[in-house]
């Protein structure tokens, strides 16, 4: 495995990123889904690939490249792998808010 996967792993093993889950939702007050369209990706696996791109210094393209080409960032992410290739190209207005 390589050194990222291990991190990640030790990540998953010593952050519980469930306990985080309020206060995103103080922050970001995301839409109660009354609105139509897609609805946003879950709060915490934003969170989650906000991680990593901070901890491998990713712009928003190579994040999403490699979250759907490795599997330590799927398995990081909790995500299958027909789940990865959903994940949006652009994570700034997620950084953003």
């Amino acid at each position: 495995m390589s050194r990222l996967g291990v991190q990640l792993e030790a990540f998953s093993r010593t952050v519980d990123f469930e306990a985080s889950r309020p206060d995103l939702d103080k922050i970001l007050a995301y839409a109660d889904g009354s609105k139509r369209g897609r609805p946003p990706f879950d709060m915490v696996l934003m969170f989650k690939i906000l991680v990593i791109q901070t901890l491998n210094n990713l712009p928003d393209e190579r994040t999403a490249y490699l979250i759907n080409d490795l599997l330590s960032f799927m398995r990081f992410l909790s995500l299958g792998y027909c789940t990865a290739c959903l994940m949006p190209k652009r994570f700034g207005c997620f950084a953003n808010d």
